[in-house]
């Protein structure tokens, strides 16, 4: 689901997760949208406050002594209000919040103003919400809940106090309504946003509010409320929304909030595409704005830059533009290998900032030490904002941790800067694999889930965890690396069946099963694809009853009509492999009701594969020449659009065996040829073998012993290997378990309704999935086995077809 956080928020239109605010340490109501409320030094605030109190009274008596417990209890309040300004210019945030914790309690509570105190809250709740593994989490301190209250009782003692300025209360129903999102509160969280909203159209008309902030902030709440609507199953809504913003951004002259709406449109779109010229009219919208841009513009906006390169990059594949997906995934993994270099540098100079910060506050310094040490800190802070083009220090201190999309006091991010570098890796393996680029797809794959499992220790989760031991507060960022991971696990299943490595392909497999079954409803949307794989991995070693078991069971795991499609013709394949009529005869049935529909789906994936299977049928029910022609449409949209070189070399075989049925020998050789070659390049042995046996008829037909002789000792070389394989894969532990007729068996989990809530964004949905080719093998005349390497799409639990 789409995302999208606001003021002093961090936006997130990530298809599948929910809004995470984030709050700047101590924030208070900025003076104008794009700087900060200076906060006035420790000291000097409580001299202040000394000065405003009124003479004591005659020492001795009973008022004197308790204006002296009051003048104590209020002293330490803001003693610890500055310990805790302290701690967060040295950017120790859960000395920090420790700190705004025990100023917030009795007695030191009853001592604070009301807006001090409200302010308060909302600096402790801002740590509070902050992901676990950010810089900014603190390590203890309740997580969103507490975050909750903290916020709650700022707003109700914001809302009558005349004096509070505007901004803050403004700031209050942002961030409340930013935690109703952490904890899936929807209906809580649209609230408060309305409740805001009327609340800005009061003070704007009341002249409270100029115009620029009180635009700036129309942005915030609508994108705000578009995540809410989204999450919430009401898209029309969330684009409405999102048009009121982008209307109030183009009012404000702000090219960055119009390509942040504009893009965010785009994630609406994807994730629930009802009508293929709106989602076409949104991408070129975005993609004026962006190419409108001039140079430096599009180099300082890094964040939405990532952001719309990638939305446009699942646009392409949807549509099934593989040539122009794959020149936006190259200059993906420029940009992202130019950010991780340039993050590394960042690192370095913010660490040595932080050594210079805590020498110079140590007692003792000399002068000359001192001078030369503060030159030296004045040198690094206007080398880090260069170098990260932000204004802000706190903002170049995060670099780490996010990637921005939107100008102050919005901020905020799509996914946490580490899963924009894995989800390029994904993108890189998932436009190579079907050309059939494994070596790189390998490093790729393996590269990615180094990252993945190192952020998933960050968050706590290792090898015992479960999902009834996550914290609220890791939720979002685990279900996110989740499917991640599970998605780099299905490509690695893929490219090992192609290549016919079947134990790597078991162990990758079962590897997916006890991640689903350690988090099932995190990964529910994820079991049809394991399904599904167990099918492909069924029928690769020839359990083709099995497979045509788990690939029906897919498709009732899913609603998305596209992959039930998908499941029909695979499971037709498997039932045609069995060979006898009974079987043949289950596979029309399947078959036909996919056929009527195939113009029905967006782009050509489903139509290649089910074009595919039908001329198999055909060919089956002995009517070579209509089979040609079917195949020879479908061979022409499978090269032209896919790039497919599997499916590609598997159209061939069955052209080129046509030819040789229809005696066109001449034909069928450099038909077989190609083919091949193309199979020699994926490794993929089975369809090799059934090149071979078609060679061999080819000679035999055309009594070329030598080469009859010579083709058949090079078949058997190749059968003897395809056994090697598959005798190791039966003894394999795993493979009972993968192709046994049965569904993941999983503990129920106790408190399913919270996690439920919860987790409303971060399953993923397979409408947004990144749609690769499918390749479908034919099985080989004497071996009579099909390898099936074909994507298989993640579902979602909450789908929007």
């Amino acid at each position: 689901m789409a995302s999208i956080r606001g003021a002093a928020t961090e936006p997130n239109t990530n298809p599948q997760h929910p809004a995470r605010p984030h709050v700047d340490a101590g924030a208070l109501p900025p003076p104008t949208p794009n700087s900060p409320h200076p906060r006035p030094h420790a000291g000097r605030r409580a001299l202040v406050a000394a000065r405003a109190r009124p003479p004591p009274p005659s020492p001795g008596s009973t008022a004197a002594m308790s204006f002296a417990a009051a003048s104590a209890s209020s002293a330490c309040a803001d003693g610890l209000l500055a310990l805790a300004d302290e701690a967060e210019r040295r950017r120790d945030f859960p000395a920090a919040a420790s700190c705004l914790e025990s100023a917030l309690r009795p007695p030191h509570a009853a001592a604070l103003l009301p807006l001090a105190e409200a302010r308060a809250r909302l600096r402790l709740a801002s740590l509070l919400l902050a992901p676990r593994g950010s810089s900014r989490a603190p390590r203890a301190g309740g997580g969103p809940a507490a975050a909750k209250a903290h916020l709650e009782r700022a707003l109700l003692i914001l809302s009558p106090l005349p004096s509070a300025p505007p901004r803050l209360k403004l700031l209050a129903h942002s961030h409340l309504a930013g935690a109703y999102a952490v904890l899936g509160a929807v209906p809580s969280q649209k609230h408060v946003l309305h409740r805001a909203l009327g609340l800005l159209a009061s003070v704007s008309a009341s002249g409270l509010l100029q115009r620029g902030p009180a635009l700036l902030w129309n942005c915030n709440f609508q994108a705000q409320l578009a995540s809410a609507l989204t999450v919430d199953g009401d898209p029309t809504s969330a684009l409405s929304a999102l048009s009121t913003g982008a209307a109030a951004a183009a009012e404000l002259g702000n090219p960055q909030l119009e390509l942040f709406f504009a893009a965010s449109s785009i994630h609406v779109h994807l994730l629930c595409w009802e009508d293929s010229a709106a989602v076409e009219n949104s991408v070129n919208r975005a993609t004026q704005l962006w190419d409108a841009l001039p140079a430096e513009q599009k180099e300082h906006w890094v964040g939405l830059f990532f952001y719309i390169e990638l939305l446009r990059t699942f646009y392409l594949l949807r549509i099934c533009d593989y040539k122009a997906a794959s020149q936006r995934v190259e200059l993906l993994d420029t940009a992202a290998k130019s950010e991780m270099q340039r993050g590394r540098r960042i690192k370095e100079l913010a660490n040595d900032l932080r050594a210079v910060e805590r020498t110079l506050g140590q007692p003792g310094l000399k002068e000359r030490e001192r001078s030369a040490l503060s030159h030296k800190q004045r040198q690094l802070k206007t080398q880090l904002r260069v170098l990260c083009g932000y204004d802000k220090l706190s903002d170049v201190l995060d670099y780490g941790d996010k990637l921005l999309l939107a100008p102050p006091p919005m901020h905020g991010e799509w996914l946490p800067r580490a899963a924009v570098f894995v989800l390029v890796d994904l993108m890189v393996v998932m436009v190579g694999r079907p050309k059939g680029i494994f070596k790189e797809c390998g490093k790729r794959i393996d590269s990615g889930l180094r990252l993945i499992h190192d952020e998933l220790g960050k968050l706590g989760i290792v090898d015992g965890v479960r999902e009834v031991n996550l914290e609220h507060s890791t939720i979002w960022t685990a279900g996110l690396y989740l499917m991640l991971l599970l998605q780099f696990l299905e490509n690695k299943v893929a490219v090992e069946l192609t290549r016919s490595e079947f134990v790597e392909a078991q162990e990758a497999l079962a590897q997916m099963k006890s991640w689903f079954s350690r988090f099932p409803t995190i990964l529910q949307g994820c079991e049809s694809t394991i399904e599904m794989l167990r099918g492909q991995y069924a029928h690769s070693v020839g359990c083709f009853n099995e497979a045509a078991f788990h690939f029906l069971e897919a498709m009732k795991l899913t609603e998305s009509k596209s992959m039930q499609s998908m499941c029909q013709v695979y499971a037709a394949v498997s039932y045609i492999c069995k060979g006898d009529a009974e079987s043949s005869s289950q596979a029309l049935e399947l078959v036909g009701p996919a056929y009527r529909t195939m113009d029905s789906f967006v782009g050509v994936r489903e139509k290649t594969c089910i074009i595919f299977v039908y001329g198999l049928l055909l060919m089956r029910q002995h009517n070579p020449q209509e089979a040609r022609n079917r195949l020879a449409s479908g061979l022409r949209i499978a090269h032209q659009q896919l790039g497919n070189i599997q499916l590609v070399s598997q159209y061939l075989t069955m052209l080129g065996t046509l030819a040789l049925q229809l005696h066109d020998a001449g034909q069928a050789r450099e038909i077989l040829k190609s083919s091949l070659t193309l199979a020699k390049t994926l490794f993929d042995i089975p369809t090799q073998i059934w090149i071979l046996s078609v060679f061999t008829e080819l000679y035999r037909e055309l009594e070329e012993r030598s080469n009859e002789m010579e083709n058949s000792e090079y078949e058997r070389k190749k059968e003897d290997d395809l056994e090697r394989r598959l005798s190791e894969a039966y003894s394999h532990a795993f493979h009972q378990e993968l192709v046994e007729q049965s569904r993941i068996q999983i503990q129920p989990l106790h408190d399913m309704s919270r996690m439920q809530s919860e987790m409303a964004g971060p399953t993923a949905n397979d409408d947004l999935d990144i749609p690769e080719s499918v390749g479908l093998s034919a099985p080989q005349p004497s071996v009579k086995r099909l390898v099936e390497q074909g994507s298989a799409r993640r579902n979602t639990r909450r789908r929007q077809s």
